[in-house]
Formats: structure tokens, sequence, C-alpha cells
């Protein structure tokens, strides 16, 4: 084909980047991709009205809480959501998905200025030295300054909230959620309800249960569902497959700073390890760690050898040099927890410290969701080696901020704009912004 010179390596590659123009070319999405490309620098007025409020009678009838009424679910509720009907969510393919909302056949302007102002953020690279310290008081005081307003509350996504990740950007404030049946929501939040907004992409078919701005590359959001990981590359519009199994994925981990590699958790209790580099959706390798369920999985910030693993009861940290299909023995467990983990993460600056949770209440924090709610997850503040957050029961709803010591700083409230449980939380690596989800859909930013 006139490449005879090139590697197969290089060869695989030509092959790839001609079925891509292919793809798009088919799609007739070409223009709009290269209006992507370029860096949107100044807003361009335009003229569109604000669309119309639905009608109430096109609204979907307002469902009453099973769970307030006392009333089990008919059926058991597995950890591992079932799949909805065809009918109401169409099958996502393997391999690319263009990056079209759900609402959509095509690019619109509002898409186009969303995306636009993701790469634009992107492209500029952020150098974090050394993390924000603070003393106890100081801290304090900043997450006192924080408030919720009600236009910084906002339905992103159609179901409960699995998943989010913030962007590094320290001029906008970009939100992703990933939503219980496979959805993964945009949200700018400084547009406010402007018809840049927030828009909702269909990248897989069941729980985005995991997600994260690549470290080395924001233009990329790399999100993880049951069967499949993919990258949305926002410089070509398209949610690329970077691996794909039969084995019911659970979380990740990126092993490096270039986030060429991952660690991947599986609901059966293995591990797997992911290289983006090499082509093919399969997995480099498989290895039992002797877990019955892998909920989280988390690569320390230093020492990026070692990697901590939560099951159910486990909690152990291994190392990635010695991993192999059978046979792993952790270097370290974490003993004490007598009911069901649900997560576990190294502490951001030395990764001294580990922080769990677990349904055994030992913070003395009701951590008990029960079958209705994303089960809580507890978070570092990344600019904090010693305070994390957690969701809460108690009411009024709120976030709690806790220092290592067991000690509570501070509570994220609202009485009229949070009236939810906030399950999942994510907080800005350098700013002080706090995102809450919770099991509607709906975001709370302070």
């Amino acid at each position: 084909d006139g490449h005879s010179h090139l590697s197969a390596y290089e060869r695989k590659r030509l092959k790839n980047i001609t079925e891509n123009a292919k793809f798009f070319a088919a799609l007739k999405l070409h223009e709009s991709a290269a209006r992507l490309n370029q860096i949107a620098t100044k807003r361009q007025p335009h003229g569109t009205k604000r669309p119309k409020p639905k009608k109430v009678e096109d609204e979907t009838a307002r469902r009453r809480s099973m769970r307030l009424l006392r009333v089990e679910p008919s059926t058991p509720m597995s950890e591992t959501p079932a799949q909805p009907g065809a009918e109401e969510y169409p099958q996502v393919p393997a391999g690319p998905v263009p990056m079209i909302p759900e609402d959509q056949v095509e690019y619109s302007k509002r898409t186009e200025a969303l995306l636009n102002t993701w790469m634009r953020i992107s492209e500029v690279l952020l150098h974090f030295g050394d993390l924000w310290r603070l003393w106890c008081s100081r801290y304090q005081e900043s997450l006192s300054s924080m408030v919720l307003s009600e236009e910084n509350v906002r339905k992103v996504v159609k179901s409960r909230v699995c998943s989010m990740a913030i962007h590094p950007s320290e001029s906008t404030i970009l939100v992703a959620a990933g939503d219980k049946w496979g959805h993964v929501g945009l949200w700018n939040v400084v547009s406010g309800w402007s018809e840049e907004g927030a828009h909702i992409f269909i990248p897989h078919n069941l729980e985005v249960s995991c997600m994260h701005f690549s470290p080395c590359n924001p233009a990329h959001l790399l999100s993880l569902s049951t069967d499949s990981l993919r990258c949305g590359d926002v410089t070509r519009a398209v949610f690329d497959e970077i691996c794909r199994s039969e084995e019911n994925f659970s979380s990740f981990d990126f092993l490096e700073d270039n986030a060429s590699t991952a660690i991947v958790g599986h609901w059966d209790g293995a591990v797997a390890v992911v290289d983006r580099r090499t082509p093919g959706t399969s997995l480099e390798l498989s290895a039992d760690i002797g877990f019955k369920r892998t909920r989280t999985v988390h690569v320390h910030p230093v020492n990026k050898q070692y990697f901590l693993a939560a099951g159910l009861v486990d909690v152990c940290i291994f190392d990635m040099r010695y991993l192999k299909p059978k046979g792993n023995q952790p270097v370290s467990s974490l003993t004490g927890h007598t009911k069901s983990v649900a997560s576990a993460y190294f502490s951001p600056v030395t990764g001294s410290r580990v922080v769990t949770v677990c349904a055994d209440d030992k913070l003395r924090h009701n951590c008990n969701t029960g079958r209705w709610l994303t089960r809580f997850r507890a978070i570092w503040d990344p600019k904090q080696e010693h305070c994390f957050l957690v969701g809460s029961m108690a009411q009024p709803r709120q976030i709690s901020v806790f220092q290592d010591t067991g000690k509570l700083l501070h509570s994220f409230y609202n009485l009229d704009c949070l009236s939810s449980v906030c399950s999942i939380n994510v907080v800005h690596p350098s700013r002080n912004i706090l995102v809450g989800g919770n099991s509607s859909g709906r975001l709370h930013v302070f």
C-alpha cells in the first residue's frame, strides 16, 4: 500500500486514522469537527431565544418514593444494575461514539459552545506545585465562605448520580456526571441556564461507576461502565473505546501521570491492567487478588507501584510489580471492618493515610444509605492531606468535612436549595469548589 517501510504498529495506526475519517464522513460531521478544533477565543452574539418551558402535561408524572412509603422493592436489588429495556434506551455500539447529545441527531450551536469551552480550558497546562496547606482554623474559614445558591443547582443527568469529575480549570467550572443508565452529563456551571448550559451524552449502556479527567490532558474525560472503559476526546468530538470485557467493571485509576496505563477493578473481585498505547480493546493482564468483590481501586499518589483495593470487608494494598494471574498476596491488609466496605482512598499528598467508608459506621457517622441511594464514598480534599468529605443521612441534608482524627470540621447545607442526600461528591483540585450529586441526577455546587 505504499507504506511497506513502516512498522506493523505504524501501519495499524494509519489504518485506524483512515477508518475514523470514513466514520466521520459517513455521519457528515466533518464541518462541525473542524469548528471544534478551533479555540473559542470570543463568544459570538446570537439571536436564538431560550426554549419555552415544557407544558405540565408533557412532564413525566412525579414518582412517589417507595423508600419513604416503606415499601420493599418487588425484585431483589443487585449491586450491578439490570439493563433497561431496549425500547427505552437504545444499545450503545462497540467502538467510537460521536459526541452528540442524546436529544439531538447532529451537532448544534449549543453543543458546540459547551464542547468549545471544554477544549479551550484544556489548552492551558495546569502546573500545580506544592498543594495548598493551611492550618485547621484557616481551612475552616475557607469552608465557611463556600455557599450554595439556587442558580448553582441543576439536574444534569436523568437518573441516579453514580460518579462525577470536575475539570481542573482555574477559570471555568466544568462538571461531568455519570448516572445509572450510562448517561454522561456535562455542565458549564458558570454559564448557568444559558443555551451552552448542560448536555447529556450516551457513551455507555449501563451504570457509569467511575470518571476522571486525564491528569496530563484535561481535554480527555475517561469514563468506566460495566462493560467498557471509554475516553471522551473533545478535540475529536468522540468517545473512543479503550477496553471492553464481559467481566463487570467497577472502578479504575491511572497507574502513571501520563495516563497511558490504568488499573481496573471488577465486581467479581479481580483486577486488570489496561494499556492505552496497545491496539485493540483487550486487557493486558487479569489478576485474581483473592477478593469476592472489588468496589474501588486507587493508586498511591507518590509510589505508583502500589494500589489500594476495597472489597467486601477487605481493604488491601498490592504491589503492581508482582501482580500475576493467580496467587497474589497483599503487602498490607487494613483490617477491622465488620460489614460491607464501599470505598477506600489514599490521602492526596503523601498517601500515608487511607479513608474508608463502611456500613459498620465506625466513624460514628450514618453511612447506611439502603437500597435506594448510591453508597457513600469518602473523598480527600485534594488540597489537604488531613481532611476528607463524605455524604450524610443527617437532617438537614448536608455534606460533612472531617479531619483525619475524626473531628467534624464543617457541614455544608442549605435549607432552601439542598433537601436530598448527596452520596457522590467531588472537590476542585485548586479552588474552593465542592459539587454534590444526588439520586435524581441533580448537582449542587458550593
